[in-house]
């Protein structure tokens, strides 16, 4: 008979529950637990309630059958209806933690792809305003609202993407194609396009660059060296050569173009953004946090409740990346221009370093960048990429996202699907049991902070999901960065408090409207997560009642339930 170390509770005392004292005997895969001592709570209710107390509990070696063993694999579809941890009572429905955010293009700018999208696990949509225009970006807007307003269990956020102060090659009347060796010259005169000389939109171009720098076309898909420049024009030696198109994103590696973050064109897109309330702005080419104050301070005089997202690509935001979060609602990690302006052996590095500082700071983070590339062509992911879309979900992110794979590509709903199955198989390999990371200094100054942490112990302890009513998504975004084991199912009773919620790992808000009667919104948001098939009769919830703006309860109360269904 296969033994291993399993816990077993030496000293058990339910109160008037033989059934629990029962189950909680079953074995645990930790070394050390927090096992539960639960007795009847003090208010009578419809539902049973409990308080729940942690205390220790020791390990032996216990004999156990291969039916004990967890099974090292499981199909997607087990995976959705299961957790991966073990609870003393029934486990819960786990939904994908993992947000995917799908950039909106002319593969899939159509009511039905956007749905086709949302059912296969679309959670934002993002607009690219580097392509289209007002109008085209209009119709996605009225779509996905429209889809918000059908949808009885989803909902989709609207992400707009600024262009930013982009540096491109001017147009021309066909490709050229560039041999290693070739001398090739990049002009700040307007109009010219030749097969050895092209103009550039930006008219400091020459004094950024110097000799010896080397010149990224399109990210690094072709290279130029720097040789000399004149008053008006840079001459360049062609390193790694390819074909050349019109308009081509071009970056100086190790430096940023000395031009403000946020464009003229920049300013009227969020000013498009602030009247169709979108719920995110992904802010191109950051260099600092006063681009961040700026932008907040404008959306304050517009009364506009939108968050910032600033996306780390340029080599002058990584040495203000600290300030850059602070200032910010969380950060993209935008790769293709990140390792375009530096080496690209540090954009790993620097992938988890963003991730990890975020995580520190309880703001949300995005993976972006080539996720799935292949796919824009191929029905089918290369294996590096399959392996890229675990790491980021195993390093901790909130969202990771689909670029041109569902803007342009010919397999959109196939790379959804990849990216939601892959995320799905990872987060099931790294269910923490009863641990939780600790408890950071930046979160010790309100006791919301501190009810959200144990309420995640909790939670995992006792594998339960959990329930919280927010009106400001406050507690549901401190739930988040503590990553339970369960789902969080956050109510709400504003719309725009659920659609911004739709990017956090691990969250699943839900519109209700609230009764006056604190216990009978208990009681309906039971019944909804029950009617849709998110929670189980006889299943138990965590229910969270905490927040600096209080629903239901005195200023100075706060209070952990554990409820059966």
């Amino acid at each position: 008979m296969a033994q291993l170390v399993a816990t077993k509770l030496l000293h058990t005392s339910f109160v008037g529950n033989a059934s629990l004292n029962n189950q909680i005997e079953k074995i645990k895969p930790c070394g050390v637990v927090f096992g539960g001592r639960i007795s009847p709570s003090h208010h009578h209710h419809p539902h049973r309630v409990f308080s729940v107390t942690a205390r220790r509990v020791a390990t032996e070696v216990v004999p156990v059958t291969p039916e004990d063993i967890p099974k090292s694999y499981q199909s997607p579809e087990v995976l959705g209806k299961g957790n991966g941890s073990v609870g003393v009572w029934s486990k819960p429905i786990v939904k994908r933690k993992t947000k995917i955010v799908c950039t909106i293009g002319p593969s899939t700018d159509t009511k039905e792809m956007i749905w086709k999208l949302a059912e296969a696990g679309m959670n934002v949509a993002r607009l690219n305003m580097s392509h289209g225009d007002h109008a085209s970006h209009q119709k996605v807007i009225d779509l996905v609202k429209e889809y918000n307003a059908q949808s009885k269990d989803n909902v989709i956020a609207i992400m707009l993407d600024t262009k930013g102060p982009e540096v491109r090659s001017g147009d021309l009347p066909q490709p050229v194609n560039l041999a290693s060796g070739q001398e090739f010259t990049f002009t700040i005169k307007r109009g010219v396009g030749t097969a050895d000389c092209v103009s550039v939109n930006y008219d400091d171009f020459v004094n950024d660059v110097e000799a010896g720098d080397m010149l990224l076309v399109d990210g690094g898909m072709m290279s130029l060296l720097v040789k000399s420049k004149t008053e008006d024009s840079v001459k360049c030696e062609v390193v790694d050569g390819g074909e050349l198109k019109s308009r081509r994103h071009l970056n100086v590696r190790g430096k940023s173009a000395t031009l403000p973050s946020i464009t003229d064109k920049d300013w009227d897109d969020i000013k498009f953004g602030v009247d169709n309330q979108v719920d995110f702005y992904a802010v191109s080419f950051v260099k600092d946090a006063e681009v961040i104050y700026e932008l907040k301070k404008y959306l304050k005089s517009c009364d506009a409740d939108i968050q910032v997202i600033p996306k780390i690509e340029s080599a002058d935001s990584i040495p203000n990346l600290q300030s850059i979060i602070t200032a910010s609602d969380g950060a993209m990690v935008a790769r293709g221009d990140l390792g375009a302006e530096l080496p690209i052996e540090e954009v790993p590095l620097l992938q988890e370093e963003i991730i990890r500082t975020c995580r520190s700071m309880g703001k949300a983070v995005i993976v972006a960048t080539n996720m799935l590339e292949s796919m824009i062509v191929h029905p089918t992911p290369t294996r590096a990429e399959v392996s890229d879309i675990a790491i980021a979900v195993r390093e901790g992110a909130d969202a990771v996202m689909l670029s041109g794979e569902t803007a342009h590509g010919k397999f959109p709903l196939k790379a959804v699907n990849v990216m939601h199955t892959v995320s799905l198989r990872t987060e099931s390999s790294i269910m923490s049991g009863g641990t939780v990371s600790s408890l950071n200094q930046a979160f010790k100054n309100h006791v919301s902070e501190m009810f959200a942490y144990h309420a995640t112990s909790m939670s995992n302890t006792l594998g339960t999901s959990i329930v919280v009513f927010t009106r400001t998504s406050a507690m549901a975004v401190l739930l988040s960065h503590y990553r339970p084991n369960g789902t969080i199912f956050a109510f709400t009773d504003d719309k725009r408090v659920q659609q911004k919620l739709a990017l956090y790992q691990g969250v699943c808000p839900i519109y209700m409207e609230f009764s006056e009667d604190a216990e009978e919104t208990f009681a309906n948001a039971l019944v909804v997560l029950k009617n849709q098939g998110m929670i189980k009769e006889g299943e138990h919830v965590t229910l969270l009642q905490s927040g600096r703006q209080p629903i239901w309860r005195f200023q100075s109360t706060h209070n952990i339930q554990v409820r059966k269904v």
